[in-house]
């Protein structure tokens, strides 16, 4: 049987560790470890991790001066004694019952495979936004945007072999925002990748968090598109020009009014009779 290796990076989280320990806790996977990586924070993260830790031995943590984020995901890496992979922000949280599943699709699948489910993005009071579906996963098909095909946008809902990390590296020091995108987008192209209809993670896109503040400030958007750019160029010529034509029309065109048109035909004609009679009516009175 396979072991997985929950990963929480946490720097002054008093807020949301409790939480996200119990909901670690209440998945009763028995083949789970959760590995806490603290920042050296100077609030009470590090006494409630110690408190469960000293009532469930698979609660492992250590605290410590970091680099950032990626650096705190690297030592969680180094730490894991499981063979299979996830992050856990202290905000995010798994659906019930997950982890016990997820350890059955990976049974017998070959390595490394990474396993992607559907997200619940929730806003401000916990009010469910959206739900992430990313059923295309191809890296052709993701760098079309997510106005096509929409990026995983949270590790709460996807699942990995710690091996991927042989063949793509670990996650790069020197960067501190769209760290889990750039992932995404180097283990599709090695990975064996499957995607499961099935809501596994939970993300909260509320004020205050680090990615949250870079959404809002228009940060992440250039970051996202300087992103993309670098594996555009990684394509195979013939896709290198049509692609990123595929990514502006996604990105451009106003989907809203084509459902309106795709729903019901019959709207073009209405549409297109008011329009001439109003350019011939315009024409008339001149």
């Amino acid at each position: 049987m396979s072991k997985l290796s929950i990963i929480t990076p946490v720097y002054n989280g008093e807020r949301f560790i409790e939480y996200c320990l119990q909901n670690v806790l209440e998945q009763k996977c028995i083949d789970a470890e959760h590995i806490i990586v603290d920042g050296g924070s100077t609030d009470a993260t590090i006494e409630i991790v110690k408190r469960y830790a000293s009532l469930h031995p698979y609660v492992r943590w250590i605290s410590e001066k970091d680099k950032g984020q990626s650096d705190a995901m690297n030592k969680g890496l180094n730490m894991a004694s499981g063979d299979i992979v996830s992050f856990l922000n202290i905000d995010d949280f798994y659906e019930p019952n997950v982890l016990n599943r997820i350890l059955t699709y990976f049974e017998g699948l070959s390595r490394p495979s990474l396993l992607v489910g559907n997200c619940n993005v929730f806003g401000e009071d916990d009010v469910l936004s959206f739900v992430n579906r990313p059923n295309k996963l191809k890296l052709r098909d993701l760098l079309y945007g997510s106005a096509a095909n929409p990026i995983p946008m949270n590790p709460s809902a996807y699942f990995y072999h710690i091996s991927l990390h042989d063949e793509i590296g670990l996650y790069d020091v020197e960067k501190h925002y769209c760290m889990d995108v750039d992932f995404i987008l180097k283990a599709v192209q090695v990975a064996n990748v499957r995607y499961f209809d099935e809501i596994w993670g939970n993300y909260r896109q509320i004020p205050g968090t680090k990615t949250f503040e870079d959404l809002h400030g228009g940060e992440q958007k250039r970051r996202l598109e300087a992103l993309m750019k670098k594996y555009w160029l990684q394509l195979p010529l013939p896709q290198r020009w049509y692609v990123p034509i595929a990514y502006r029309f996604y990105r451009d065109v106003d989907w809203p009014r084509y459902k309106y048109f795709i729903d019901d035909p019959t709207n073009l004609f209405r549409v297109l009779k008011k329009k001439i009679y109003n350019a011939r009516k315009s024409t008339l009175s001149s």
